[in-house]
């Protein structure tokens, strides 16, 4: 029972950040939504093995995926803030404000990959995975990562709508996740 309370608790505000975007299953904001749900899923399930067995193999390989995530989702804002050029010209209200760059930014994070704040929610999917690496949490995990790339998919659709030539050259150079793989 105190896990259902927990993941309701913690589904509120991703549903009230999210409510613009669930209805528009083109925009990046929907996929992302269920996405995030399944890491809370994932994290409801799983926080209590999160300080078990400290230096097991196991745990050392989920904090390294957790401070990855934290890494990328942190400079990634910072770079998106400092060099996106927020303007009104991209009034999507499923955009958060830092979103609504009308500078394609490819500095930074963004000259590896094109997507470090999804790439940050993989990192952390899989981090809280390892926490407690089950075949119900593997699921999920499966199922939130295949949904980031649904929502890479369909932000590159707008950004490609919005940017046109510059973000399909910008995607030629860059990979989508992970720097140099994939």
């Amino acid at each position: 029972m105190d896990k259902i309370i927990l993941f309701i608790l913690l589904s509120i505000p991703i549903i009230v950040i999210s409510r613009r975007a669930l209805f528009d299953f083109r925009s990046h904001g929907f996929y992302r939504f269920f996405s995030w749900e399944g890491i809370i899923l994932l994290f409801t399930l799983n926080y209590s093995y999160w300080f078990k067995d400290p230096f097991s193999l196991q745990q050392v390989v989920s904090w390294l995926f957790l401070v990855i995530s934290a890494y990328l989702v942190i400079t990634g804002v910072i770079t998106l803030r400092k060099r996106g050029i927020p303007a009104g010209q991209r009034e999507d209200p499923a955009l958060f404000q830092f979103e609504k760059t009308s500078e394609l930014v490819t500095t930074g994070i963004f000259k590896y990959i094109r997507h470090p704040l999804y790439s940050s929610l993989l990192f952390i999917t899989w981090g809280i995975w390892l926490k407690n690496p089950v075949m119900t949490g593997l699921f999920i995990a499966l199922a939130s990562s295949v949904l980031l790339f649904f929502t890479a998919k369909a932000d590159e659709d707008e950004c490609v709508a919005f940017f046109g030539e510059r973000y399909t050259d910008y995607m030629s150079r860059t990979k989508r996740f992970i720097p140099f793989i994939f």
